[in-house]
């Protein structure tokens, strides 16, 4: 049901494309095929089926609001709190999430909408990005 569809909608940082296939996706942006995408997932349940978390950053990562996480393997995840956008999320458990717009470029309506197979409203721009923190099996660096 959600598999092949790509959806425009409010994410809890930006306006952005979610999607459970990352090909849609790099075809939709423009993007070379070897980078990854962050996967947004629903609860901590759910990404305990994807990764492992450093036992030293489970608390860090429990607490974290609007932040993505590089695990020690490359992969990134963002555990979703925002309430609009588990709405969404919460169908779906979990999917690749990138900002709608092409690969570079800026925000565009037009591009959005024609790009998007379902548009969830409203769409409110949110301005800030998120963290992005990466893990290592003791430390972790601050990225943006």
């Amino acid at each position: 049901m959600f598999q092949d569809k790509v959806f425009l909608t409010a994410t809890d940082t930006t306006i952005g494309f979610v999607s459970q296939d990352a090909h849609m996706l790099t075809r939709i942006k423009a993007r070379p095929p070897h980078k990854h995408y962050i996967k947004a997932v629903d609860s901590l349940q759910t990404l305990k089926h994807f990764t492992r978390v450093p036992g030293a950053h489970k608390k860090a990562l429990r607490r974290a609001k609007k932040t993505t996480f590089v695990m020690p393997d490359g992969n990134s995840y963002r555990v979703i709190k925002d309430p609009h956008h588990l709405l969404l999320l919460g169908r779906m458990k979990w999917a690749y999430t990138t900002s709608a717009n092409r690969s570079g470029g800026s925000y565009d309506e037009a591009f959005a909408h024609a790009c998007a197979d379902v548009i969830v409203t409203p769409l409110h721009e949110q301005s800030q990005a998120s963290k992005i923190i990466k893990l290592g099996k003791h430390r972790r660096k601050r990225i943006r």
